[in-house]
């Protein structure tokens, strides 16, 4: 099987793409459009191109729109340690001073939507508005998965076999990462994946070293909540999120049911939307582009979005 490098992800396109340093680390980020700053965060088992279809509408309605690969993943840095929420969440708000602005609109999928509710609580004044894509409030998530051990608790059954060492890399990379595909299918609702985006995907996944990178976000997750780190995490996180926040999420979600992200917004002082994108699993704004792009992109165009 011929090795990947990230050339596989210097996907050509109206965008430019990028190195940004931020924190020590380096980051591949694509960019397109003029604005105010919109920051795109992925998802497992993802890379930047998740969001490709918002860079074009978010830069055609006036943005300047910016998806990043996440710490581990694409063309960004590897490196052995920092896949904890706090840092992740550090590496985002690096990256919008980075990028020139003090703060920023910021939109997260999976992972990226865990990062960014934390960026909220940990970095209050980088972020402008959230957006939390199939991403419930990070003690939500927790909650979910205690309460409904049959249903969440089993559909997040990956997170925990992934907390073995070394096999679950390379049973995710084995065939041509085939597995990296299957999930993208069962997760999703009908009629996605199509083929390209499987492709990518699959091909940034063996891209060296991110299996590893991605999976020890995983790995965190779990073996910190009796840690003094994960301990202090959730007493953080009990501060409330007091910016704007349009919560989004697939109907059909598999991965993370819309029932375990209902309920984030008890975190939330400010002006909170929850909307499901119908007909939509895990990955509405691939799924649903234009059902997504309009919930978004008409939340933006109020200047003070009510409850």
């Amino acid at each position: 099987m011929p090795v990947r490098d990230d050339s596989v992800i210097r996907i050509d396109g109206p965008w430019e793409h990028r190195a940004v340093s931020a924190g020590g680390t380096r980051f591949h980020v694509v960019t397109l459009g003029d604005g105010p700053l919109v920051l795109l965060l992925h998802g497992f088992p993802e890379f930047w191109w998740s969001w490709h279809n918002q860079l074009v509408s978010l830069a055609a309605a006036g943005y300047r729109a910016a998806a990043v690969d996440l710490r581990g993943y694409g063309g960004s840095d590897k490196p052995p340690r920092g896949y904890d929420l706090v840092t992740l969440a550090g590496d985002a708000a690096g990256l919008v001073r980075a990028l020139g602005e003090a703060n920023a609109i910021v939109v997260g999928h999976d992972w990226g939507g865990l990062l960014a509710w934390t960026m909220g609580v940990y970095h209050p004044k980088v972020v402008q508005r959230l957006v939390p894509v199939s991403a419930p409030h990070p003690l939500r998530l927790r909650q979910a998965v205690r309460a409904d051990a049959r249903g969440q608790g089993w559909a997040a059954r990956h997170t925990l076999a992934f907390q073995v060492p070394m096999l679950p890399e390379r049973r995710l990379l084995r065939s041509d990462a085939a597995l990296v595909g299957r999930l993208l299918h069962d997760w999703s609702g009908p009629n996605w994946p199509d083929e390209r985006t499987e492709r990518l995907v699959r091909d940034a996944f063996q891209i060296p070293g991110v299996a590893h990178s991605a999976l020890e976000y995983h790995r965190w997750l779990v073996r910190s909540l009796p840690r003094p780190d994960g301990l202090r995490y959730a007493r953080h996180m009990r501060g409330p999120i007091r910016m704007p926040t349009l919560h989004l999420h697939g109907s059909l979600d598999t991965c993370t049911f819309a029932r375990s992200a209902q309920g984030s917004g008890r975190y939330v002082e400010a002006p909170y939307r929850w909307k499901l994108i119908d007909g939509a699993g895990h990955f509405p704004h691939q799924e649903r582009p234009r059902a997504f792009d309009t919930e978004l992109l008409g939340w933006l165009s109020d200047p003070e979005p009510e409850r």
